[in-house]
């Protein structure tokens, strides 16, 4: 088992991780808001508080905030670094209200929302295309190499050579296809299509339950089929097929959250699995730990996670905003300010609620509570 890092290195790893993630997100928005004509007043890199910062010659106050979890960029017409409109922007100068945010069209106001997600999952696939560029892709088909004796596989009649077609519905076109599936399912009773000395038939199989321990301790239960891919193929990757290479990767994970995430709702996977700022601190400064290449591909899939949480449709993130434009698009008309208020007070709630849950979990999970029990006791 490998020793967890320092507490110094762990807060280390996590601004090396968030820190410019949360810079790039608002930089989209704040370069395509500049595209567009409007002000910044303010670029924030944290929240409450201003502990350093400059002002530059177009008047955008560029800061760092003591609560570093997160930034904003506050748009001309803005009440607040949530974009909430001010009712007032109206009584504004003629000059200054044409440099307002409001008074964009909507495709532009959507276009700038959009653009602090779309950053994300760029960085993402600009990462993923370097590894792939420098590693390489997994081509290794979805072949049964070897069966596990009295697993799932070997009860569902699985044999070493058979191809998995599809399996749940979705189509297996590699190995990691088939893993990223299976992991996410422990338990589950799925339907699955396999091909056999070039036949092919169905079968349904019970995936199994691996409760397992990564070497920092950490423990995780996934889902298992039992069996093991033939030699892995790794296919080089130049620099014009990289960006598509990366693109896949992005549109895999993204899958997986969505699956993941839709099985939190459901009730077939616990909330506890839901990780807030301590848990990437803590996975951040573990990655770190296994060196650069790892902390690097970590990055990658937090910048996917913040792109995704801030496309859903809450009030007060990314996503609440285009959920509202797309309502002004069918309406003709913005959605009143009464109803945007309640709107965004659900939002806020909804935030502090869900922030309280993962901050629970994270204690939990670095295990404070049971350290805590352990004093009681």
């Amino acid at each position: 088992m490998i020793q967890s890092p320092g507490f110094f290195v762990t807060i280390i790893a996590f601004a090396l991780v968030l820190g410019p993630l949360v810079f790039l997100h608002e930089l989209g928005h704040y370069l395509v808001g500049r595209w567009c004509g409007v002000k910044a007043d303010a670029f924030s890199i944290g929240f409450g508080r201003e502990i350093a910062g400059f002002t530059d010659k177009r008047g955008t106050r560029w800061k760092f905030g003591w609560l570093p979890l997160g930034g904003y960029v506050k748009f001309a017409g803005d009440m607040n670094p949530a974009s909430k409109p001010d009712a007032d922007w109206l009584a504004l100068p003629a000059e200054e209200r044409r440099q307002t945010f409001q008074a964009r069209s909507l495709w532009q106001r959507a276009l700038i929302v959009l653009a602090g997600p779309v950053m994300n999952f760029l960085i993402a696939i600009l990462i993923f295309a370097a590894f792939a560029m420098t590693y390489g892709v997994d081509r290794t088909p979805a072949v049964v190499g070897q069966v596990m004796p009295e697993s799932p596989a070997a009860a569902a009649g699985l044999k070493q050579g058979d191809a998995i077609v599809s399996i749940g519905g979705r189509q297996m076109d590699t190995f990691q296809d088939l893993a990223q599936f299976t992991v996410l399912r422990p338990g589950a009773t799925v339907p699955m299509v396999v091909e056999r000395d070039g036949e092919t038939f169905d079968a349904r199989i019970t995936l199994g339950a691996a409760h397992e321990e990564d070497r920092f301790g950490n423990r995780y239960t996934r889902g298992q089929l039992g069996v093991a891919s033939g030699p892995r193929v790794y296919e080089p990757v130049g620099l014009a097929e990289a960006p598509a290479a990366g693109i896949r990767l992005v549109g895999g994970t993204l899958r997986s959250m969505i699956d993941g995430l839709g099985q939190i709702i459901t009730g077939r996977r616990s909330v506890d699995e839901l990780g807030g700022p301590l848990r990437i601190a803590q996975m951040s400064g573990q990655q770190m730990a296994l060196g650069w290449p790892a902390l690097i591909s970590f990055i990658a899939l937090i910048s996917i996670n913040l792109g995704f949480i801030n496309l859903l449709p809450v009030p007060m993130l990314d996503g609440g905003h285009l959920f509202f434009y797309a309502i002004e698009a069918v309406r003709g008309r913005p959605v009143g300010p009464g109803a945007m208020e309640w709107a965004y007070r659900g939002g806020l709630a909804a935030i502090l609620a869900l922030f309280l849950l993962v901050t629970f979990n994270d204690l939990d999970a670095i295990g404070v509570w049971r350290h805590l029990a352990g004093l009681i006791g």
